[in-house]
């Protein structure tokens, strides 16, 4: 496929992230309600555990309509799964390979969070990296 009608290369890469994105932010998801599974019991456990899942669900509008501001901060929604994975992977060996789990998770989201924005940037803005 050739001509004005072929995607660029960057098109397709940035659909590949935000494939990732998606893909990771399940991952990270299923993985915290497995983790909260295994601790919380009952309808408190079920109200704690929509507070735990709310800073995943808020980007997801956003990153579905491609919104290149959602994917800039939907990188700060990370923070609380990392620290979990970080905490409960060094101090509680029952929930070590969850933690773990959650741990690659956000860091996947997180390096495909930042690898659609640097592929959707707009090339005529100048660099302030500098």
């Amino acid at each position: 496929m050739s001509g004005p009608e072929a995607p660029l290369p960057s098109a397709q890469a940035a659909a590949r992230a935000r494939q990732a994105t998606l893909l990771a932010m399940a991952v990270l998801g299923t993985a915290v309600a497995l983790a909260l599974l295994r601790s919380l019991h009952g309808w408190t456990g079920a109200l704690l555990g929509a507070l735990i899942l709310a800073p995943l669900a808020a980007p997801l509008p956003g990153i579905l309509r491609r919104q290149r501001r959602t994917f800039a901060w939907a990188t700060l929604c990370l923070t609380p799964y990392l620290i979990y994975g970080v905490t409960e992977s060094v101090s509680n060996p029952s929930v070590r390979w969850i933690a773990a789990v959650v741990l690659m998770a956000s860091l996947a989201m997180f390096v495909a969070l930042v690898a659609y924005l640097r592929l959707t940037r707009d090339p005529h803005t100048p660099d302030q990296s500098r």
